[in-house]
């Protein structure tokens, strides 16, 4: 959830500083279904991002802890399922929608000539 509402203020920040393209490709024939797709589309390149280099972290923590464990003497093995990547990756993905709807609508509902006028 804190990640998700980090992943919000980032894509409210960039919906704020591009008001005039978002003006601008709504003068010139973008729907808002258009501009709504591109604010998530970025939510959840964003998110898929952060779920890869969490994957790597997460792959290389887990090593260590396991060769440290071996060097103590247990026995203890390194494991990474494809289910549990596969179930990473969905849930990053899910939190960029979730998170990135709200952005990507009011992107959506500007009125294309307030935006362009905007400052």
């Amino acid at each position: 959830i804190v990640g998700g509402i980090g992943i919000m203020n980032i894509m409210m920040m960039a919906v704020q500083e591009r008001i005039r393209e978002i003006g601008l490709r709504k003068a010139i024939g973008a729907k808002n279904n258009d501009i709504q797709n591109q604010f998530l589309i970025e939510s959840i390149i964003l998110t898929l991002t952060g779920g890869i280099i969490g994957i790597i972290f997460g792959i290389i923590i887990s090593l260590l802890i396991t060769l440290v464990a071996h060097y103590l003497g247990y026995s203890w093995d390194f494991i990474i399922t494809p289910m549990s990547i596969i179930l990473s990756v969905g849930v990053s993905t899910i939190v960029g929608i979730i998170f990135g709807w709200y952005p990507a609508r009011k992107a959506s509902s500007y009125d294309p000539v307030e935006a362009l006028r905007y400052e």
